[in-house]
């Protein structure tokens, strides 16, 4: 009887600590990968990279990025890449974002600073300007992210909280 107990005692706590790690994993905060470079003296680039598929399975790479300058005023862009022949991008449109709760935010196309010779733009990369609608964006609702293309086909990122979440985070870079 005393084994007995003592197995249902120790299958108990082990039961515990297990359920206690998973919780832990489970509700962790997020880690940023927030990469940081000296683009020139004073001039610091932060950026977070990741993967984001379309909605006919396309990989698309976003790079959400703040930039300071010298004089210490900041930009915060969106490039978004994908692989060539994948998109014939409308750069005369802004990007949408719509969160699930239907709220709906645009953010300008700026990719005329992406690229120094205007005649080389790429069909399928864009710059877009976060910085007005960031800090709105709710860090705990997915997103999707809406690209406009020449041939008026719309082309749908999903975004996840924890990807918006990283974007944030661009904001409190110094």
């Amino acid at each position: 009887m005393k084994t007995v107990l003592r197995f249902i005692g120790s299958t108990f706590i082990l039961g515990m600590l297990v359920w206690a790690l998973t919780i832990n994993l489970v509700i962790a905060p997020v880690q940023a990968a927030i990469r940081q470079l000296e683009e020139a003296p004073g001039q610091t680039v932060y950026q977070s990279r990741q993967t984001l598929k379309d909605q006919q399975g396309n990989s698309w790479q976003a790079i959400a990025f703040k930039r300071t300058h010298p004089d210490r005023t900041a930009t915060l862009y969106l490039r978004l890449v994908g692989f060539p022949g994948t998109a014939n991008l409308d750069h005369s449109q802004p990007i949408t974002l719509t969160d699930s709760m239907g709220k709906t935010f645009t953010a300008a196309d700026v990719s005329h600073d992406m690229f120094m010779d205007q005649t080389q733009m790429e069909p399928d990369a864009g710059q877009y300007d976060l910085q007005p609608i960031l800090m709105q964006l709710e860090s705990a609702i997915p997103l999707r992210l809406i690209l406009p293309s020449l041939d008026q086909s719309e082309i749908i990122l999903n975004v996840s909280p924890n990807v918006v979440e990283e974007w944030r985070s661009l904001t409190v870079q110094k």
